[in-house]
């Protein structure tokens, strides 16, 4: 009986130790942050202290979400039930996938500490159990919940991007994020959102993406994710798909527009054109394909193979199939309508007049109802610009952000938001543009042209006195900063 009672001691001893090993590898993350003001670009916000959390991967690196570290002025970072903080650095950040890397700067931190492991895809109605440090506590949290969907959405922190999320009812507490969602003791997820519109609703990042992301950063930089270039419709229409030639089937995603920059794409590929495949997967009239057990957009094929790379489709054109290898590239020239993180934003003023690049931070940083206050080619030209043409794709439009009031413009007759198409006779795509446009003209004045039709002018001898005397009435350091720079 004595024997019998200390085997199941035992067994019940290794149990519970094995159960405890992922709480081991999970930490809490303390970030000091500091944010630029958007309006008033020269000025940043007060250093705040921020929360996440985060686990222990291969190679004594720490994985947790780009969010919890953006805009970092310092890191530090706990153990599980260990007061002592620790310094942080960052290696790796993604922000269009909200994934980062990090490493505390002492080796001590990570004795006894055992890295966890990256699982597979989790299946929908499976048990799933999320580990962090929520806000407002000091101690680890548990919380246990059911998968209960997998789909591409939006990721909050990029604003423009959208991958595969896992949705699961076990709660995700601002605090949790970066922290990893476990079947057994693998990791199937990093909790990294939630969705106001949602009850008991949390969302983590799955394997797929996660995977992606160590492979981009093994060799020594992180590219992103890449994209086609393509927008799919669905093709359920019969009339529509018996003029395309088409079987009145179930398959075939239309390709209803080619974005830019990707000249590859629209080199390959043409409107109306429909995918039948893609590496294989077979692509259904709801733009859906069969993957792991689970109906996910097609999108998802794209987003799994690395920047430069190649995928194979058969398509539908003109009654005949074609086979083609397309090549995908991340998208580096949209900087407008995707959040910008870590890089202070550039600006120029002239006689007291503050112009900054449109893009969605500045429009953010003016409340959260923003879309309301801006006129509607102003918005065309932030969210819809760059689908039109690759000028437009590379343009970064050029806004109105504040006035400092002076007596030399006084009475500037144009609104705050608006978007300057000239300086001194010359079009205006760039910060670069509006900095060779001020020396540009021979006369004593500085004439701006806007988007609304609307022209000002100031003379450029009182504009130069103005910069002079505003820039020491408000502390700011320099007249412009034409780059975004690293902060």
């Amino acid at each position: 009986m004595i024997l019998r009672c200390l085997c199941l001691l035992l067994i019940f001893s290794a149990y519970t130790l094995r159960a405890a090993a992922p709480e081991q590898a999970v930490v809490q993350i303390i970030n000091f942050a500091q944010q630029p003001n958007w309006v008033e670009p020269w000025r940043s916000s007060r250093v705040g202290q921020y929360t996440g959390s985060g686990f222990v991967i291969e190679g004594n690196r720490i994985m947790t979400n780009a969010h919890v570290v953006s805009w970092s002025k310092q890191i530090l970072v706990r153990r599980y039930q260990d007061p002592k903080l620790y310094p942080a650095a960052i290696e790796y950040v993604g922000h269009d996938c909200d994934l980062a890397v990090i490493k505390v700067l002492d080796p001590a931190f990570y004795e006894g500490m055992q890295a966890l492991e990256i699982g597979t895809l989790p299946k929908v109605r499976t048990a799933v159990t999320t580990y962090g440090y929520p806000a407002g506590g000091q101690q680890i949290s548990y919380t246990q919940g059911v998968i209960s969907r997998i789909e591409v959405q939006r990721y909050a922190h990029i604003y423009n991007r959208s991958l595969l999320t896992v949705q699961t009812d076990a709660a995700i507490n601002p605090g949790n994020s970066g922290g990893p969602a476990l079947q057994g003791d693998l990791v199937v997820g990093v909790s990294f959102q939630g969705n106001p519109n949602l009850e008991n609703a949390g969302f983590f990042i799955p394997p797929n993406i996660i995977r992606h992301f160590l492979k981009d950063i093994e060799d020594g930089s992180y590219e992103g994710f890449p994209d086609a270039g393509i927008s799919t419709a669905r093709l359920h229409n019969p009339a529509f798909r018996k003029a395309l030639q088409l079987p009145d089937n179930n398959s075939g995603a239309r390709i209803d527009m080619l974005l830019q920059p990707f000249p590859k794409t629209h080199e390959l590929l043409r409107e109306n054109d429909v995918i039948l495949e893609v590496e294989g997967y077979q692509v259904g009239s709801d733009s859906m394909i069969q993957y792991e057990g689970n109906r996910l957009h097609v999108s998802i094929l794209f987003d799994a193979v690395q920047d430069g790379e190649s995928l194979n489709l058969l398509i539908w054109r003109d009654g005949q199939k074609l086979t083609i290898d397309l090549p995908v590239y991340k998208n580096t020239a949209d900087r407008i309508s995707g959040s910008q993180y870590d890089t202070l934003p550039p600006y120029l003023i002239v006689g007291g007049i503050v112009f900054t690049e449109l893009s969605n931070n500045y429009c953010s940083a003016l409340g959260q109802d923003w879309l309301k206050n801006f006129r509607t080619d102003v918005l065309y030209q932030l969210l819809y610009r760059a689908y039109q043409d690759e000028a437009g794709a590379q343009a970064q439009p050029i806004v109105l952000s504040k006035v400092l009031q002076h007596p030399s413009n006084i009475d500037f007759g144009v609104h705050t938001k608006s978007i300057l198409t000239k300086l001194n006779g010359q079009e205006i795509h760039s910060m670069q543009d509006l900095l060779q446009a001020l020396d540009a003209g021979d006369d004593e004045f500085h004439r701006f042209e806007f988007l609304s039709g609307r022209m000002e002018a100031l003379r450029r001898d009182d504009a130069e006195q103005a910069n002079a005397q505003l820039l020491h009435t408000y502390q700011i350091p320099q007249a412009y900063r034409i780059e975004a720079q690293n902060d």
